[in-house]
């Protein structure tokens, strides 16, 4: 099935007249996990949930005793001795329903222990563009990502997941954000206009077999400090599309902004991430496979990760599309929302409730106010909705988690997987098989119980990146030549990658031709 490409801007025409989005939506395969039954909210719960959620509050349930005393040192012992994996399972008869093709309807709540991982997953892929990205303002690659894409995963332990990186992308904007756009410090730089925003990978034979499909990811990046975008991100929404769809300003100028004058954002993030998604669905439907895209992001990823997804839904038939964010921020109107209703795009948003970010924008005037919708009689098109199916987690359901105040902890990506690990159900304390490292949360933070004894804030470079050179001064090592950001060199790697695949495909097909 051909696939139709776009010539510049793809956001801003992305749907073709004649077109039935309704029709784009492949047929979803009724396929349901063994899960207990649960209940439907009545009425007055619903209401009550109305209320709350347009008042901003939270009605906490009672005060759980099962967040118990905890022997720390006999528990360390444990866990230090245990895997921090679980086992994987084959779930190729079930992706689609793993995916949303239901809406995760019953497998949300209580969450099935197959679509945990998979959320896990997907948030180790976000995680990586934080990992791997140089924040040192005194490098002269900030902004860019610290190894090449061949490495990434092998650099970040990511290699058990089964994918392999195709493509980086690049961000610029024509708004001022004070954090986001992170700069070198040193005048000779590698880029004084793009950021490494995020990558594109595939799944391997053998993931693919497990899976079910050839699975397309694309992970975008956060900010980088994320209580400063705030301001930025409150003006006028602007219309997508060429119906009534609105998003907001500031996350679309960093999609589809470019300029010719720089080395990495001659075509913009939209163009760059669509042209591979483009060539991928292509190359694997050419060989009879079935495809899916799933799109993750964390924080302002999540929110790049629903343009991205809107566009690809616009751009090319029949694909199965789902989001998977975390802590993401709401971006668009109703109408954006019931868009990527009517394209099939699956939408599953992992929050936090003591996270401030997903409240943002539309702090006050949100989705919370469409109850009003029928006494009105005229849907409120200029405020923010958030979109898809919700995973809400508490900071208070474990007992590994500080109490109090803590912003950047909420906020942080790697709290959002904990918390995902140890989830059951809404009402039920953080099961007690939870096999995710629990040192993970203070990567970037300070979240953990000072009886676990870990350090806050302590992943970073060795030595804070200096080293001993022969003379015995320290200095700031060069990069190696392959991690070196070049355009050049990726594009040369790019078409290395095409030679590759099209050799797979030649050495896949061999053995029939001889038949």
């Amino acid at each position: 099935m051909a696939v139709s490409t776009m010539a510049s801007n793809p956001i801003l025409a992305v749907h073709r007249p004649g077109l039935n989005r309704v029709n784009m939506v492949q047929p979803q395969q009724q396929v349901v996990l063994d899960h207990p039954q649960t209940k439907t909210p009545n009425r007055a719960t619903r209401l009550a949930e109305s209320l709350s959620q347009l008042l901003h509050l939270h009605i906490e349930p009672p005060s759980r005793a099962a967040v118990q005393q905890v022997n720390w040192d006999l528990h360390n012992e444990e866990k230090h001795s245990t895997p921090p994996l679980s086992p994987k399972e084959d779930i190729s008869g079930k992706w689609r329903e793993i995916q949303g093709s239901r809406d995760w309807d019953i497998i949300l709540d209580p969450l099935h222990p197959w679509l945990r991982r998979e959320i896990v997953k997907y948030g180790e892929f976000a995680q990586a563009t934080y990992d791997a990205f140089d924040y040192d303002s005194f490098s002269e690659y900030c902004g860019s990502c610290r190894y090449n894409r061949n490495k990434l995963f092998e650099q970040l332990g990511l290699t058990r997941h089964g994918y392999k990186v195709t493509k980086y992308i690049y961000a610029m904007s024509h708004i001022e954000l004070p954090r986001w756009l992170e700069k070198s410090h040193v005048t000779d730089t590698w880029s004084r206009d793009s950021n490494w925003i995020g990558y594109v990978a595939v799944s391997d034979d053998e993931e693919t077999h497990r899976i079910g499909r050839r699975d397309i990811v694309v992970a975008w990046r956060g900010t980088v400090a994320p209580c400063e975008w705030y301001e930025d991100f409150q003006r006028d929404m602007e219309p997508i599309g060429i119906g009534e769809s609105k998003v907001e300003h500031g996350f679309l100028s960093i999609y589809t902004s470019k300029n010719d004058a720089t080395r990495y954002n001659k075509s913009s993030a939209s163009e760059q991430v669509m042209t591979e998604i483009i060539k991928l669905v292509q190359l694997y439907r050419g060989n009879g496979e079935e495809v899916s895209l799933t799109i993750t992001g964390h924080s302002l990823g999540g929110a790049l990760a629903l343009l991205n997804a809107y566009e690809a839904a616009a751009t090319i038939p029949n694909l199965p599309i789902s989001v998977i964010s975390f802590g993401a921020p709401r971006v668009g109107n109703n109408a954006f929302k019931e868009e990527l209703h009517q394209m099939g795009v699956k939408t599953l948003r992992v929050v936090v409730k003591q996270d401030w970010v997903p409240k943002m924008p539309g702090l006050l005037f949100n989705e919370g106010l469409q109850v009003f919708d029928q006494i009105r009689g005229k849907k409120l098109e200029w405020v923010y909705t958030h979109v898809g199916a919700e995973l809400a987690l508490d900071v208070s359901s474990s007992p590994y988690l500080k109490r109090g105040m803590n912003l950047l902890g909420f906020h942080s990506l790697e709290t959002y997987l904990h918390l995902v690990d140890g989830y059951l159900n809404g009402t039920t304390p953080f099961r007690a098989d939870a096999r995710r490292d629990v040192a993970l949360v203070n990567k970037q933070c300070d979240m953990l119980v000072d009886e676990l004894r870990i350090p806050h804030c302590w992943y970073q470079l060795a030595n804070k990146g200096l080293v001993c050179n022969a003379h015995g001064r320290w200095v700031k090592p060069k990069r190696d030549p392959d991690d070196i950001p070049s355009p050049i060199r990726e594009t040369h790697n790019h078409h290395a990658l095409e030679i590759e695949m099209q050799m797979y495909n030649v050495n896949a097909l061999s053995p029939l031709c001889s038949a």
